[in-house]
């Protein structure tokens, strides 16, 4: 059994927020919809290379991350006829999600309050840049810029160099997570009141809202945060090292593995040295004991300090390539890694949900829809429709 199996999204998003969240409601079982333009479709089927598949039926591996456990209909929003289908979908549907630009739906006449005249319980979850009011809500949002306006660039990167991006469009997945919560929520108030609502997810409110204890530092003390490049600006020792062959992390987050750090360096006495015997004072003289440390670290291999750690129950890591993350032994027996067929039957692999759970265990149902794949499935299914009917519509370009 599936968590989400009674229900139906209605996906009219693209590029990476808005169809991860809807991946992860599909890989709890979730019937999504995912709805787009003829011809074109989403955008990242193009964002390549690399591609799996050939010709036609070629799909980037950017879109492959996002749009398993989905079904494609195209539908022409400039169309009178295919905004109808639209509706109609609306009407036999649980959710909506949609990230047009603020406005964009309501314009098609399928904006939360006129759809909700047809259809009270109908959830629909509006994702954009900014949210739908402020004074920037009519500007454009992507992951880059928001990164940057949220401060988070401003922490990220050498101490003293250029502020960086993170490698990973963290803003766009942070915004999916903080949606597919907010959708749930929503479905579990619906089971008390029989009632939908609209939802209001922005990036940059979600990327704020994941400086975490970075944001609670400054409201705390009006210090603007600087840049620390790998240490923490609220724990010491806790950065990259270098041993004798590579970098590695050692990460001590108390007073206790401190002191079963310096034992394993066999610096036993430097744990009781007032500088460094609780964690305030070894952050206020971070450098001195790193002047301490680094030159005993390179004095033995990377490995041979976190196997010695690891021991003294100190957490410390090897800093893997993408590559060596997932291909790892751990990822393959968590089921991190999962496989599936396309529709022109090529294998690919696809990153698995991180959502264990033991009673209603998310499942690879689907594989990443070709454009239009399901549209003459769903029509038939949800609206009923006619073989002449769709004949009809596809003659009249609604599809």
């Amino acid at each position: 059994m599936s968590a989400l199996s009674d229900l139906r999204i209605l996906d009219f998003s693209r590029v990476l927020a808005g169809p991860f969240c809807t991946m992860l409601l599909g890989d709890l079982g979730a019937d999504v919809i995912k709805i787009e333009q003829p011809e074109s479709g989403d955008e990242t089927r193009m964002w390549g290379p690399p591609y799996a598949g050939a010709a036609a039926d070629g799909m980037s591996a950017y879109y492959l991350s996002v749009n398993r456990n989905k079904r494609s209909l195209t539908l022409n929003l400039k169309s009178e006829r295919g905004r109808d289908l639209a509706r109609e979908l609306a009407k036999k549907s649980d959710v909506l999600i949609e990230n047009f630009k603020v406005g964009g739906m309501r314009g098609f006449g399928l904006d939360y309050e006129s759809l909700r005249q047809l259809n009270p319980a109908l959830i629909y979850c509006s994702i954009s840049g900014y949210g739908q009011t402020g004074s920037q809500a009519q500007q454009p949002g992507y992951d880059y810029v928001i990164q940057a306006q949220s401060g988070l660039m401003s922490i990220t990167g050498p101490a003293d160099g250029a502020p960086y991006k993170v490698g990973v469009a963290i803003a766009d997945v942070i915004t999916a997570l903080t949606a597919a919560n907010a959708i749930q929520a929503a479905l579990l108030h619906r089971t008390k009141t029989g009632v939908g609502q609209y939802i209001d997810i922005a990036l940059l409110d979600s990327q704020i809202s994941a400086l975490v204890n970075v944001a609670s530092n400054y409201l705390v003390s009006r210090q603007p945060p600087p840049r620390y490049g790998n240490a923490h600006a609220n724990i010491a020792p806790y950065e990259t090292y270098k041993a004798a062959d590579d970098y590695f992390i050692l990460a001590v987050g108390n007073d206790g593995q401190f002191r079963r750090c310096c034992a394993v360096m066999g610096i036993s006495d430097t744990a009781d040295d007032p500088r460094f015997s609780t964690n305030p004072a070894r952050l206020k003289h971070a450098a001195d004991l790193r002047a301490i440390l680094q030159p005993i670290l390179l004095t033995r291999s990377a490995q041979a300090w976190i196997a010695a750690f690891h021991a003294a129950n100190v957490p410390a890591g090897s800093i893997a390539s993408v590559a060596d993350a997932l291909e790892s032994d751990q990822l393959r027996e968590r089921g991190m890694i999962q496989h599936a067929t396309l529709a022109n039957g090529e294998e690919v692999d696809l990153v698995g949900s991180a959502l264990h759970l033991q009673g209603t265990v998310p499942q690879i149902r689907l594989p990443p829809p070709l454009l239009g794949q399901h549209t003459v499935e769903v029509l038939r299914e949800v609206l009923a429709l006619s073989e002449s009917e769709i004949a009809a519509l596809r003659e009249a370009d609604a599809i």
